[in-house]
């Protein structure tokens, strides 16, 4: 496995960094990590990693670069409350400016074949999001997505096979509301784990080791279904 960053070139003319992680072999799809509010940062990459060990070409667009370049930052409450204005100003720019750089992605991801989204937290919505606005999408898979539930999200009509984990205590996300979601989009398969908002990253306090792997493992078998 090897890793670089790259430039992509996004419809409008934006050029955004991603890093890209490349499976020792030859690649058996591709998958887009969508970062949390804070960048590309190491657990981001960290996750790509994990995905090019699994034989996928990993690639995680910068997704704050139209309003802050270089985002890399941890989880601190500093951190955190940084996060959440950074994800402002890139809501701001709207959903379709988002997807286009999501689409850069996925045009530079397709050299390994079929592409999958799997994104955390924001990322989570991004992924959402992407599975019915981002042509050539073959799946996506959501971890903890802020704002999915909410109406304007359950709106939306995925265009591709949709896995979305949830933790039943997170405190962002209402139970209720994800149970909501599950009963409007019955096509999608919605798994809940005994955890917290943020339960698959193993530098926050709400890791839960046992709740990661079941969702990593579920993520996996899912890429292998519709990535083939």
């Amino acid at each position: 496995m090897s890793s670089s960053f790259v430039d992509l070139t996004a419809a409008d003319g934006c050029v955004l960094p991603a890093y890209v992680a490349t499976p020792s072999g030859a690649p058996k799809g591709a998958v887009l990590v969508l970062q949390e509010i804070f960048g590309v940062n190491r657990h981001i990459r960290s996750v790509a990693d994990a995905y090019a060990a699994a034989g996928y070409l990993a690639v995680a667009p910068a997704m704050f670069q139209r309003v802050k370049p270089g985002v890399d930052i941890g989880y601190t409450p500093e951190d955190v409350q940084a996060g959440i204005a950074l994800k402002a100003a890139a809501e701001a720019q709207g959903v379709t400016t988002l997807m286009h750089d999501i689409q850069a992605a996925l045009a530079y991801a397709a050299r390994a074949g079929k592409v999958g989204t799997v994104g955390y937290c924001w990322g989570g919505l991004l992924s959402w999001r992407a599975a019915s606005l981002v042509p050539g999408l073959s799946a996506a898979v959501t971890y903890y997505g802020g704002g999915m539930t909410g109406p304007a999200e359950v709106a939306r009509q995925p265009l591709v096979p949709v896995l979305s984990h949830f933790g039943e205590r997170d405190h962002g996300i209402s139970l209720e509301s994800v149970k909501a979601f599950g009963q409007a989009h019955p096509g999608v398969d919605l798994r809940l784990y005994p955890a917290d908002h943020g339960f698959n990253c193993d530098q926050r306090g709400a890791f839960d080791a046992p709740s990661a792997a079941l969702a990593l493992e579920r993520s996996l078998a899912f890429f292998e279904r519709h990535l083939a």
